[in-house]
């Protein structure tokens, strides 16, 4: 299963960033041996939490109340661009590449589900975020082809009107990861 976030789809393509990955030989045999010796002395230092701690530590975050951080200054300016950008040309071609590689790789047995994570109410109501919601859904009418993620948006907080904050991020993946387990039974 590939998941998409179809909300960012304005931003071009890293050429250089799927070069690096697209190549067998992105790094050289040489330095595999030291970095394995590095990982398992970070590992023996700091020994990974376990299931059991890590899940308690998100269920204490999520039990906190959401932040009251002012993020007004960070908000405000990411709205301003928001607002100044027009991301039509952009969110086109990449809607047209996603469908091409959707298309590639369900041909070999993935399935592919776009989802839009939330915005801040005034970032949601932005020129950008309209436009971009406007292309994608009508390059991707079919509502089986969305995984739709249901939070209490009273609940979540920004740091900068954009990106989720930490407790927030939590509660949305959790949310995410409920509408990936109805999708693969309506599979």
């Amino acid at each position: 299963m590939i998941l998409v976030e179809a909300n960012v789809l304005a931003r071009p393509t890293d050429a250089a960033l799927v070069e690096r990955y697209s190549r067998g030989d992105a790094e050289p045999l040489f330095f595999r041996p030291v970095r394995a010796a590095v990982a398992a002395y970070e590992q023996r230092l700091h020994a990974p939490r376990t299931h059991e701690q890590v899940s308690l530590e998100l269920r204490r975050l999520v039990g906190q109340p959401p932040s009251d951080f002012d993020n007004r200054v960070h908000a405000d300016r990411a709205l301003q661009q928001f607002n100044a950008e027009d991301p039509a040309y952009a969110v086109q071609f990449n809607a047209k590449r996603i469908g091409e590689l959707i298309r590639a790789v369900e041909q070999r047995g993935a399935r592919v589900l776009l989802f839009e994570l939330p915005y801040s109410g005034p970032i949601e109501g932005s020129r950008y975020a309209a436009i971009t919601r406007e292309i994608i859904h009508a390059a991707f009418p079919d509502s089986n082809r969305w995984l739709s993620i249901k939070v209490n948006r009273g609940e979540l907080r920004w740091a900068d009107g954009v990106h989720l904050d930490e407790r927030s991020a939590v509660i949305v993946t959790q949310a995410l990861e409920h509408a990936l387990a109805l999708a693969r039974g309506a599979k």
